[in-house]
């Protein structure tokens, strides 16, 4: 069909206009200048603080000759190729972040022309791929980050004839499609897709912005502005709203972001300067249990904690190297799987100067956060192995990634896991199955995936119904006092269909033991609370009523204080439906219990750690006298 002359002038209106917008900078200028390469991170010359660092500390030989060992690995490894699966090619991009930056690091710092020729190999791979995939963005962001990284630190020593097809891949394949509409829809998003695109959107442009100055400027310009979107929600204390696993990946590609703009611009543009973004790592490091396991709620995996290139970064900026206490253990134990992490070489260059004899363990027992996710971690110790570890889950359903785990709790004793999310399940394995995993709707299939409603958490059920996902609740009160460290929440809002109110408080008492309370308040109608504890423990119910729980020779018990005559009792936490995954070596354990219409209830539940005892008489405070 012919476009007629008005409708052509139209659309070239809005066109223009679209350009003349997007090319008003509002933080650089236009005589803007960059360094020479290398300018992404570190500067030529930048390289001797870190062979100091490796001389004279052994934990940063270990993480330095982690990144050798598996350079070396690497180039045993046959090149990627562009495989996709399902509607990603993400898991290719990682691997070329991890290849390239890890050899870019090692040629860098050993100058053995063995890496760079690797080096080159894979980005010349990956620059002929037909496309990096932009109808799942974050495979552009990681690719382009990649091949920035590569091109920017190894430019002086490629050949010759290498640097113009790179150079084209980041411009066509990374750059590009982040100016379609149809693929940058993460601009105005607050997750963790905005700082990784962003991120890798950055990278590229500073690679190349001595041939692209104009389009480099602008692309740089927009990140600085859109990027302000998720680091808002660390707000007002720092936690992060998708949890541990995306802390890992949206914080740490944030990082990336304000150390590449710091160093080839002189300034982050006050960006690092919001009221919860410095105090995250404190959030993060808090989210390791004294067992080694992470609290793993919403979409996290169930794994242990591990060495976060990022501490590295809050860790000099806000002058705290006791954030580095949890990676100075694992470095010390070694850590058998540090090298599988893609950014590791930015350790080597966020820490320079820090020296781990300074490293100590961190005063704070108690960690509390508001914010989309409010959560509060505690702990009885950071030096005893065997010290008790609390955290508690508050927020809603409709975040970014979240579960229905409002009131949720893991714990920690003896060096174990008691209480344990089952975290998330691969999003493949349910994609693949027609599964709607990204529906948040209060009747969404999500909420079918078994390890997704709050019947598979630590939390409580009403009538067999799921928590509501317009609900919110805050972290209402919190105290830090060593013999009494709790935290408390209001879940009225989840269950508002079921009761008229839920308030429930988690507390290491005396440093010994932890009690769960919960007052509910019914309405009109009577209503069946279910209290139940996900536990990887092998369960008994004992002829009192109580259960023992045990694993690796060790034991925890739980004894109902209130309501009084109640039996303990399991269920399997074995799915029915095929897409679910299997989750071997767990149960569900806890009990029933029928409350009255117009009726005030408490649940007291207590557990205890083997080896202490606590008196049938004692007496656990209203959750309205649990105060600083």
């Amino acid at each position: 069909m012919t476009k007629s002359p008005f409708f052509l002038y139209l659309i070239g209106f809005v066109l223009l206009l679209q350009t003349t917008a997007f090319s008003q900078l509002k933080y650089l200028k236009a005589n803007t200048q960059v360094p020479a390469h290398p300018r992404i991170m570190l500067l030529k010359g930048e390289e001797k603080g870190i062979q100091n660092n490796i001389a004279s500390d052994k934990n940063w030989a270990t993480i330095h000759q982690t990144i050798l060992a598996e350079s070396d690995k690497i180039i045993g490894l046959p090149p990627l190729e562009r495989i996709q699966i399902g509607r990603r090619l993400l898991d290719k991009s990682r691997e070329a972040l991890r290849r390239i930056f890890m050899l870019s690091y090692a040629y860098r710092i050993t100058r053995d022309q063995k890496y760079l020729n690797r080096a080159e190999t894979e980005l010349l791979k990956v620059s002929t791929f037909s496309d990096w995939n932009p109808s799942h963005f974050l495979d552009v962001g990681e690719m382009t980050m990649a091949v920035a990284i590569g091109y920017d630190w190894l430019y002086n020593d490629l050949q010759k004839s290498s640097l113009p097809i790179i150079k084209e891949a980041i411009l066509k394949k990374g750059i590009e499609p982040s100016l379609d509409s149809k693929y940058n829809s993460w601009l105005a998003a607050s997750h963790n897709w905005n700082q990784v695109c962003n991120a890798g959107m950055t990278y590229g442009a500073l690679a190349i912005y001595e041939d692209n100055p104009t389009l480099a400027k602008q692309i740089i310009d927009r990140a600085i502005e859109s990027i302000k979107l998720p680091m808002e929600d660390y707000n007002p204390e720092g936690a992060y709203p998708e949890g541990y696993g995306y802390w890992g990946y949206g914080t740490s590609f944030n990082v990336l972001f304000l150390s590449a703009v710091q160093k080839a611009l002189g300034s982050d543009f006050g960006l690092s300067n919001g009221r919860g973004f410095l105090n995250t790592a404190a959030y993060y490091q808090h989210m390791v249990g004294t067992s080694g396991k992470t609290f793993n709620y919403s979409d996290a995996g169930s794994g242990s904690g591990g060495v976060s290139p990022a501490v590295f970064w809050f860790a000099n900026r806000t002058q705290s190297p006791s954030l580095l206490f949890g990676a100075k253990n694992i470095l010390e134990k070694g850590a058998s799987n540090m090298g599988r992490d893609r950014i590791l070489p930015a350790a080597m260059i966020w820490g320079n100067g820090i020296k781990f004899e300074k490293v100590t363990a961190p005063k704070a027992l108690l960690w509390s956060g508001q914010g989309k996710n409010p959560v509060a971690m505690m702990r009885s110790s950071w030096t005893d192995l065997f010290a008790i570890y609390v955290g508690l889950k508050a927020g809603s359903p409709a975040v970014n990634h979240a579960h229905m785990d409002i009131g949720s709790f893991v714990m920690d004793a003896l060096g174990e896991r008691w209480s344990m999310d089952l975290g998330m399940q691969d999003y493949e394995s349910l994609e693949s199955k027609g599964v709607k995993l990204w529906d948040k709707g209060q009747n969404a299939q999500r909420w079918e995936v078994y390890r997704y409603n709050n019947m598979a958490h630590s939390t409580l059920t009403f009538n067999n119904e799921l928590q509501r996902v317009d609900g919110y609740a805050s972290i209402t009160n919190f105290t830090n006092k060593p013999t009494f460290l709790s935290a408390t929440t209001d879940m009225s809002a989840v269950y508002k269909n079921a009761v008229s109110s839920a308030k429930r408080g988690v507390a290491i008492v005396d440093q010994k033991y932890v009690v769960v309370k919960d007052e509910i308040t019914t309405g009109e109608k009577e209503s069946t609370v279910k209290w139940a504890m996900m536990t990887p423990a092998k369960v008994r119910i004992t002829e009192d009523g109580t259960a023992e729980l045990t694993q690796n020779g060790k034991k925890l018990q739980i004894k109902v204080l209130e309501p009084a005559n109640v039996t303990l009792k399991t269920w399997s936490a074995q799915p029915t439906h095929d897409y679910d995954a299997p989750n071997t070596g767990t149960a569900l354990v806890g009990f029933e219990v029928t409350l009255p219409a117009n009726s005030t209830n408490i649940l007291n539940v207590l557990l205890i750690p083997d080896g202490i005892m606590v008196s049938k008489e004692t007496k656990i405070p209203s959750l309205s006298d649990w105060k600083k």
